[in-house]
């Protein structure tokens, strides 16, 4: 293996300001290659596809050439399997409309309160529409661990969709998805996994993980924003036909595209699974072969700064750490502190050159499940390009605040 962190740090223009950047989960930071391949896009030129001219040519290769990017990077079937949208949560409440179209009185769906509210709230309001019950899995009060068996028992013959996240963006929990998703495929239901904080930090194989649908963001990995994909097998979009205008392809995977797509982004998305692919400078063969070697790098990196962040922050005195103990997780630390609102924490952390989310980050059911309400706390997430001084900083920083 040959992960040389500081040489992936250069290739960052934002990382040049000195701070540490623990703030991943809320989104990456982009590197060179992104920002030449969106700045490209429009240099260059590009029209709306369907033009006889080389302006229109070239957006629809760009529209190609992402979705085979991504179908690499998640292990999709097949790039006509890649649906892009602006937003995971734009492209979750699409999908929701499609689905909650064929649901009826007595028709169930359960979602579970480790998600963020993207993956939590479409699916109530469209299962409330349609009259179908919802069924909500808890999460263990004190850890915020989601158990397996408390998402099967909720399954059942008139389960049409399960939800559920890939990773907790808030904890970093990632729960037993083959598990949950083999049993809702039993009972005839599809599964839409989150894999906005899931995609970052694994190897991805949609097939491996049963998710009938996969959701991931790829400002989440480095590359740009208005940029989300949902994946899933042929087939499942197949069996799926969402409102469209009358002129708009009828075609998988344009049909679910609303309107025109971002080239530029998606520009910025290739080039951003080009550089995942080549974190590893030893990785060798097809950009797939490549992504597989330099994910498991990735992995080995980030656990080694992730045991560091958590037994850092276990033994500061005045820090209450929420999550698991395991290694079963992504680096992302959530704490509160003793005395202080997390905003105040957040802002003195600032101030010393430390970058951190605070608040709820989105995971509504999952603050209030573990009884801290709205204001939330304090999360360090950890990134691909993040080093042991990154994490250093913070514990120093924080010994600080409550010394």
């Amino acid at each position: 293996m040959a992960y040389d962190v500081e040489k992936i740090r250069a290739q960052y223009p934002a990382l040049s300001d000195g701070r540490a950047w623990l703030d991943g989960a809320a989104g990456t930071q982009v590197p060179q290659a992104v920002i030449d391949a969106v700045a490209d896009a429009y240099r260059i030129g590009v029209s709306n596809q369907g033009g006889p001219y080389e302006s229109s040519r070239r957006a629809g290769g760009i529209v190609a050439e992402a979705r085979a990017a991504v179908a690499d990077l998640v292990g999709a079937p097949d790039p006509a399997c890649v649906v892009f949208g602006p937003s995971m949560t734009a492209l979750t409440y699409r999908f929701a409309s499609v689905l909650a179209a064929g649901w009826r009185p007595g028709d169930e769906v359960v979602v579970t309160r480790l998600d963020h509210d993207a993956n939590f709230r479409p699916w109530v309001q469209a299962a409330r529409r349609a009259g179908a019950t919802v069924r909500v899995a808890d999460i263990d009060p004190d850890t915020g661990e989601l158990s397996a068996n408390d998402v099967i028992e909720l399954i059942g013959d008139r389960t049409r969709l399960v939800a559920v996240t890939a990773a907790s963006n808030l904890l970093g929990i990632m729960p037993d998805l083959p598990r949950i998703t083999e049993r809702a495929a039993e009972a005839g239901a599809l599964s839409y996994v989150d894999g906005v904080q899931h995609c970052p930090h694994a190897r991805v194989r949609i097939r491996e993980l049963g998710a009938d649908l996969y959701a991931t963001s790829a400002y989440k990995w480095a590359g740009p924003h208005l940029a989300a994909v949902v994946a899933a097998d042929h087939w499942t979009l197949e069996t799926l036909h969402p409102d469209k205008l009358a002129p708009s392809p009828d075609t998988v995977p344009d049909r679910f595209e609303l309107g025109t797509n971002s080239f530029e982004a998606m520009a910025g998305v290739t080039a951003a699974v080009r550089h995942l692919a080549e974190l590893d400078s030893d990785a060798d063969g097809s950009r797939a072969d490549k992504l597989d070697t330099s994910r498991r790098a990735v992995i080995d990196h980030e656990e080694g700064l992730r045991r560091m962040l958590f037994e850092g922050l276990d033994g500061l005195g005045g820090v209450k750490r929420y999550g698991p103990k395991s290694s079963d997780c992504t680096p992302t630390a959530f704490f509160t502190v003793r005395g202080t609102s997390p905003s105040v924490v957040a802002d003195k952390l600032a101030a010393r050159g430390v970058n951190v989310s605070h608040g709820h980050s989105y995971a509504w059911e999952a603050v209030d499940a573990l009884g801290l309400g709205p204001e939330g706390g304090v999360r360090a997430s950890l990134s691909h390009y993040s080093n042991a001084e990154d994490v250093r900083r913070l514990l120093d920083a924080l010994g600080e605040l409550t010394g």
